[in-house]
């Protein structure tokens, strides 16, 4: 056999040699008999140990031409990697913003209940205590009569008409915070259940803002999902036309490895392998950039909460996010991947 093939290499262009080497090494593999895939005791493996025997070939020959063709494997897993990087670095401010707007006290949805000029004191702080214990409330604020009166001529000029009035007009308040985590028709709910008390004379709900906030995060959430759509789209595109590029320069040995027996399985295998690859190598990337970024912006975001004397930090993706980014790029990979092969390697005969 070995003289067969080196008379055969002689005329033969070295492109071709290596073509015909590369083949003869597949098609060794193929045998399940040689001397490779049978253990010292001389008995061939079990089906199950060898079909994870072919996949770990296909995965390291993968890796060995990955790492032959250093630059074309920078370049593809930066694509992908910067690809990824985007569609997760919004998802982490996203998750950010809606921490800070959770932890503005006074950002809280608050409902104001105005109660009866007549109330005792006594009687308005057992209200309190009613309200207080309704799921969805937080906090329950009494705002007396006294009260309010003061914080009036505090922020208006009428203190001389005010002096001519001979009883307080102000009712008694409570000044309810709902839950943050409440929809707004949650806190529209729970401020209507509240006052159909008979002791509430008139209700006043700050529900705008909260309308507001919601509406630009649901639109910042689908604008994430269309920007990481597209995305992912992209990254399948640039996987898959890397494969086809590959399939086309490895087209000979395709040939070669179909003409000797190879099954599509056999030969597609490879190709899976580098597209995972590339999704892998990409996923981490991406994890480091969006890391690197929030470590770059922590210490402006640092000195920005100290100015509003907020208690707030930067948070990444952690280990569970950046797993799944991870993950993602490998599917990713893979699809990009088959579809190439599906697509270009059954177009490649023996002729």
């Amino acid at each position: 056999m070995s003289r067969r093939s080196g008379r055969a290499d002689r005329g033969a262009t070295p492109k071709r040699r290596r073509t015909r080497a590369e083949a003869r090494r597949e098609r060794a593999a193929l045998r399940p008999g040689t001397r490779r895939d049978q253990p010292r005791s001389g008995r061939p493996p079990s089906a199950p140990l060898l079909y994870l025997l072919r996949h770990l070939q296909a995965a390291f020959a993968a890796a060995g031409r990955a790492r032959r063709a250093r630059l074309h494997t920078t370049l593809t897993t930066a694509v992908v990697g910067i690809a990824l990087a985007l569609p997760a670095a919004f998802l982490v401010a996203l998750e950010n913003i809606e921490e800070v707007a959770g932890g503005w006290q006074e950002g809280a949805p608050q409902a104001s209940l105005f109660l009866e000029r007549e109330a005792e004191p006594q009687a308005v702080r057992e209200h309190a205590g009613e309200v207080a214990a309704n799921e969805g409330v937080v906090d329950v604020e009494v705002v007396t009569p006294e009260q309010a009166l003061a914080e009036f001529r505090a922020g208006s000029e009428f203190d001389a008409a005010l002096e001519l009035l001979d009883t307080n007009p102000l009712p008694p308040v409570l000044v309810v915070t709902a839950d943050r985590s409440l929809t707004p028709e949650q806190v529209v709910s729970l401020a209507e259940s509240l006052a159909d008390d008979g002791r509430v004379v008139r209700m006043r709900l700050d529900q705008e803002w909260v309308e507001r906030l919601h509406a630009m995060m649901n639109l910042a959430e689908r604008a994430l999902w269309s920007v990481g759509v597209l995305l992912a789209l992209a990254v399948i595109l640039v996987i898959g036309n890397t494969i086809r590029l590959t399939i086309e320069s490895r087209r000979h040995e395709v040939e070669i490895l179909k003409l000797i027996g190879g099954s599509n399985g056999f030969v597609r295998r490879p190709f899976l392998y580098e597209g995972m690859a590339y999704g892998l190598l990409g996923g981490v990337l991406a994890w480091v950039l969006t890391e690197l970024g929030r470590w770059l912006l922590a210490g402006p975001t640092e000195q920005l909460a100290d100015a509003y004397a907020a208690d707030f930090a930067l948070s990444g993706l952690g280990l569970a996010g950046g797993a799944l980014v991870v993950a993602t790029g490998l599917v990713l990979g893979l699809l990009g991947a088959w579809t190439a092969v599906a697509r270009h390697l059954a177009a490649i005969e023996p002729r």
